[in-house]
Parts: C-alpha cells; structure tokens; sequence
C-alpha cells in the first residue's frame, strides 16, 4: 500500500512540475512575427479587419495585465466603438496615421502616438487612410482575468473630427525627452519622460514611460516591490537581465517588436549593445485587486 502512494505522489509531482517550472526568459519575452498575425473581421462591429497577434496575456505578468497585442491596421480597418466598464485600454500608433476616438469625439493623429481610455468610458480606432498602419494595443484589468466589453455598433467611419483632441493622448517624441544620468545605477545618460502617469487612469495603471538607451549606455539593476512592468521595444537592440527572488540571473537578446514581462520584485538591466539608439515604451502596472 506504501509503495503505491509512494508512486501516485511521484506521478503528481512529475505531472505538477510543468506547470510550476518557470520558463526561460528568452521563451518568456513577446516576440513580434507577422507571419503569426491572425485576421479578424469586424473588431467590436468595427470596419474591415486587423491582423494582430498576442504577445503577452494574463499569465505573463503577477500583475492585472490582460493583454498586450500587436499587429496591423489595415486601411478601411478599425476596432469598432465600445466600452469597458471592468478595465482600461490604451492604443499605441506605431506608424501611419489613424482616427481615434474616446466617449464619441474624434480626431485624427499621427503616429508615434498614445491614446489612453479609462474605465466607463468609450473608445475606438480607424484606419481612414490608403497605407496599412502599425499598432498595438494593452489591456489592464480591476480585477485581475476579468473584463467586459459593450459595443455600440458605430464603426466610426466618415465621422466629424475634432482639429484638436479632447481626449487624453501622448506624442511618443524623442524631442520631448529629457537626459538621465546613471538611471537606475546603470552606465552613461538616457534620454527619458514619464508620458503618463497614474492619475490618467483609474485602474492599476502606474505610469507609462518613454526611455532611450544611447550605444554602450544601460539603466538599472532596479527592482520594484509593487510594480509589475513590461517594456516593449520600439527600435534597436541590447540585452536584458532579470533576477527573481530565490534565481540567478538570466541574460537575453532583445530587439525591435520585442515585449519584456517584468514581475514585481524582480531585479532588472537593459543594455544598449548595438549601434543605433534602443529605445522602449515602459508600461507599469501595481498591484491591484488580485
């Protein structure tokens, strides 16, 4: 009788072990493809279809990340108007030139743009342009693992625009950066700003940053005890490492399109080891209703 407990508990363990074993950093970072994007039609009742593909989820992080997704706008395409009542959104242009809209007013902006939407309140996105346009898009949670949406069934095409948005929305502009020496502990001087902070949102959103790291330059090792973050690499390329409690470190290869989950606590480096600036948009989230 001893003997099969014994061999019914080592089952478990061999059958629990993948599911506790933590993967390799390389294996945990987003990796933009686009032959991997899916096409979807009709987004929220939106116009045309996008092709975007999942580069982190809910598990990626410790924190309420739901979602972060990259892909493309197609010209004619847009994610239809909606709301969300139990998490926020924020749309990134990354290329090309959309129209944007919050709580049923819209303007057209050029990319690098951000365009945040809080809780309760409406958003959508349009391609109304000939080209195809390089986006992305970041879902935060209440409480983690849920969120709702409410379309309205208005794709927002042919809508009046607004000259100047009324609505919360960041320029993505090395110009407005400013320099950091040692950031963090790390070597040489950035370039930084803090886009948005958490007064934007009403969720577990903390800041959303704007960092360039120069050839040969690096910031951190940093840690934050209550922040969970991902960094998404805008353009060049360098090395991460991360420490978790109770790990060694593990160094990685990051690029252009990448997506970086940094969990809360983990001590973290980015380095500059290529020969064109590297530059990231930093998306913090706190600890929230988990």
């Amino acid at each position: 009788m001893r003997s099969q407990i014994a061999k019914m508990l080592g089952l478990a363990a061999v059958l629990a072990l993948p599911l506790t074993a933590r993967a390799p950093l390389s294996e945990r970072i987003g990796r933009t493809d686009p032959s991997r994007y899916q096409t979807t039609k009709a987004v929220h009742e939106g116009a045309g279809q996008i092709s975007y593909l999942s580069l982190l989820d809910e598990r990626a992080l410790d924190v309420n990340l739901r979602f972060l997704h990259r892909g493309v706008l197609d010209p004619g395409s847009g994610i239809g108007h909606h709301f969300h009542h139990s998490c926020e959104e924020m749309l990134v242009l990354l290329s090309g030139e959309a129209e944007f809209t919050v709580d049923g007013r819209t303007s057209r902006l050029k990319a690098p743009v951000a365009v945040p939407s809080r809780m309760g309140r409406s958003h959508a996105i349009y391609n109304s342009s000939d080209k195809p346009a390089e986006w992305m898009n970041m879902n935060v949670t209440a409480v983690k693992g849920v969120c709702d949406a409410f379309n309205l069934g208005d794709p927002r095409v042919g809508v009046p625009l607004d000259p100047i948005p009324v609505f919360v929305n960041s320029r993505l502009d090395r110009a407005l950066l400013r320099p950091v020496r040692a950031m963090g502990g790390g070597r040489g001087t950035v370039q930084y700003r803090r886009a948005f902070g958490p007064g934007v949102f009403l969720g577990p959103w903390s800041y959303v940053d704007h960092l360039v790291i120069p050839p040969g330059a690096s910031v951190g090792p940093e840690s934050h005890p209550e922040t969970g973050e991902f960094y998404y690499v805008m353009s060049g390329q360098g090395s991460v490492t991360v420490s978790a409690q109770g790990s060694g470190p593990e160094t990685a290869a990051v690029r252009a399109g990448d997506a970086v989950p940094i969990n809360t606590a983990e001590q973290h480096t980015f380095e500059n080891t290529g020969e064109e600036p590297l530059e990231f948009l930093i998306i913090g989230i706190s600890r929230g209703d988990r």
